[in-house]
């Protein structure tokens, strides 16, 4: 049973702490924030949003805004994709990198307009983050630096029917709005909302953002929960957030993605822009991977033959026992009923159908090397699968 009047003063609380702990959600320290895992049961709500449609708060990610004429220029150095290929409008996955090619953060680029940005960056990462931006690109002129993360409480709404949820709540017309792309409008009387065909399950969805205000926050909440009724719409914690990317095989830092992993050894290199004609940081050190041939290891999913669960940490080992990796991630999949794991092992054992073993509690249990993503939800429209935690 959540606890509904205590939590750790140290630990910061989105404008819907209350909210959530009325509702009797489960209440976990989260990157150091006080955040629900869960509500009804991570199960449910996790084949909730694969099947209908489920609300997260995620009011914990942060934000960063650059502005000003240098601001693309700044954005070039500081993020290996390609942001002169945005629209204003548009949206894409890239990442902050150290000069050896490994992730300060993965994040998500908005073109908010000309000479105008919004990077979304993790939680847990948020004060690491704003001093990497600052001593990266803190001393370019004709750049403005500004740090919006408490500006804004943040909900996705995911799932098959996250539109027509949505749609309730506003008079945009949702439909145009293609994966990765956003506009602006009035979302339950909150206007200027940013209004984000993205998210981080898997499944069709929106990010809106709205003020941080509780009265607001909590208004608007409960306005979504509302329209969502009929499609059986619940309120999602952390954990099924954790489970649905994990079934979409989506990275989550600290896990797939860290300053000791590269993008190549994470199977990112498609996000990530060697050519487009600017430096950024960490683009030598990748062009020297490249040149030798590429990584000496990379990320693979593996689904469990045996009946374990192969749980974060545990090591990944040859079937005669020599040890070549350890599992990122790991935990049954709600949906797909399996076990399943993602884990860096070297490249002689990436083929799929490879045959690996994971040892749990002193035991080998068989795994099998398989494509990912795990789950891949049917698409009416072209969409990218891009990881954020």
């Amino acid at each position: 049973m959540a606890e509904l009047t205590t939590y750790a003063p140290s630990l910061r609380r989105t404008a819907l702490n209350a909210t959530h702990r009325s509702h009797k959600a489960k209440m976990v320290d989260f990157g150091g924030w006080d955040m629900p895992v869960q509500y009804s049961g991570l199960i449910a709500e996790h084949m909730a949003v694969r099947t209908g449609v489920g609300v997260f708060d995620v009011s914990h990610m942060g934000d960063i805004q650059l502005r000003g004429p240098n601001s693309l220029a700044a954005v070039q150095k500081l993020l290996m994709n390609d942001a002169s290929k945005l629209q204003i409008g548009q949206a894409h996955y890239s990442a902050m990198l150290t000069p050896e090619g490994t992730f300060v953060d993965d994040v998500v680029l908005h073109k908010l307009g000309e000479n105008d940005y919004l990077i979304v960056i993790n939680a847990g990462t948020r004060e690491k983050d704003i001093s990497w931006v600052r001593s990266v690109i803190g001393g370019m002129s004709g750049v403005h630096i500004m740090d919006v993360s408490d500006y804004y409480t943040q909900l996705a709404i995911q799932g098959p029917k996250a539109k027509e949820t949505l749609q309730k709540l506003t008079g945009v017309d949702l439909t145009p709005i293609k994966n990765y792309w956003f506009t602006w409008g009035t979302v339950c009387g909150c206007h200027n909302t940013l209004i984000a065909r993205t998210g981080y399950t898997g499944e069709d969805g929106f990010e809106i953002y709205i003020p941080s205000d509780e009265p607001t926050s909590s208004r608007v909440w409960g306005e979504v929960l509302e329209a969502g009724a009929e499609f059986g719409i619940i309120p999602c914690g952390l954990g099924a957030r954790n489970t649905l990317r994990l079934e979409s095989a989506m990275a989550l830092y600290g896990h797939e993605i860290s300053d000791t992993i590269n993008v190549f050894e994470a199977n990112l290199g498609r996000y990530c822009k060697l050519d487009k004609g600017t430096d950024f940081v960490g683009k030598e050190a990748l062009e020297k991977v490249q040149a030798a041939g590429g990584p000496g290891r990379k990320l693979v999913g593996l689904e469990m033959l045996d009946r374990g669960i192969g749980r974060d940490g545990y090591p990944v080992l040859t079937l005669d026992g020599q040890k070549i990796g350890e599992v990122t991630s790991g935990s049954p999949a709600p949906f797909l009923k399996k076990n399943i794991a993602l884990a860096y092992v070297p490249v002689e054992y990436t083929a799929v159908g490879t045959e690996v073993a994971v040892e749990i509690r002193g035991a080998l249990n068989k795994a099998v090397v398989v494509p990912t993503p795990f789950y891949r939800r049917a698409k009416a429209t072209p969409a990218v699968t891009a990881p954020l935690s």
